[in-house]
């Protein structure tokens, strides 16, 4: 303390040697805790408040801000909670099922008290010609990536607005009432088609948005896919024997 007031009494101190006092003395204010009450500091009001009470309104602030924060935590983890038992009973469902045409019923009644999901659709790339009988969309990958461009490329889901072309190649007659989607590509040893989500609100599907429970749901539809594909053609392959009786 004695050099601090010898400088003091020598030469005035600038800015920045008080400064480096203060980070060298921490415990200044304890032994001069008058000060704090003391010292005037400028307030969004206008008026200036003590250092002392604009302490107190900084910790307000933080414990605002953390309660805030604690919020938003606890509503993620209910969002995050909704979302496992959707998915669990989801997949659940899917180990029931028989047939391509199923899967696709199966995931739309799984979505239908979802308020913020309007649409739900699979698309498979391959030949139309070899599965006839299925009321899902098959399209060839040639016209797919024409449509879908990049949308295609990724491992996970991509989320967001899309073109008017994208978005006629998967919703088809529903596309103008999509607002946003997420798209999940259904990817094992090879591209073997998409699976979408549409919600009519322009801002439930975001570019931010988490897709760890969708890729989870996209992941086990494209493991069923390959038997429930053989399966398909193996069903129009016997449509097309004829008969012994005839």
């Amino acid at each position: 303390m004695t050099e601090f007031n010898t400088s003091i009494s020598s030469q005035a101190l600038t800015e920045e040697e008080v400064v480096q006092f203060l980070r060298e003395q921490p415990d200044f204010f304890v032994k001069h805790e008058y000060l704090l009450n003391e010292l005037k500091v400028p307030h969004e009001s206008g008026s200036a408040i003590s250092l002392g009470e604009r302490q107190v309104q900084v910790f307000r602030e933080h414990r605002d801000q953390l309660r805030t924060q604690l919020n938003e935590f606890i509503e993620a983890a209910r969002d995050n909670d909704k979302h496992f038992e959707k998915s669990k009973r989801l997949l659940l469902n899917l180990l029931e099922v028989n047939g391509l045409d199923e899967v696709e019923l199966v995931i739309n009644s799984a979505f239908i008290d979802d308020e913020k999901i309007d649409f739900a659709k699979i698309v498979i790339f391959g030949d139309p010609d070899e599965y006839p009988a299925t009321s899902i969309a098959i399209e060839s990958r040639e016209s797919a990536r024409d449509a879908l461009g990049t949308a295609i490329d990724s491992k996970n889901a991509v989320c967001g607005r899309f073109t008017d072309k994208q978005l006629d190649f998967i919703f088809h007659g529903d596309s103008k009432e999509v607002g946003s989607a997420a798209i999940i590509p259904l990817r094992n040893s090879e591209l073997s088609g998409v699976f979408a989500l549409g919600s009519k609100d322009e801002e439930h599907f975001d570019s931010a948005m988490g897709s760890l429970f969708l890729s989870y749901i996209s992941d086990f539809i494209t493991r069923l896919l390959p038997n429930l594909l053989m399966r398909s053609r193996s069903t129009v392959q016997q449509s097309k024997i004829p008969s012994l009786l005839d």
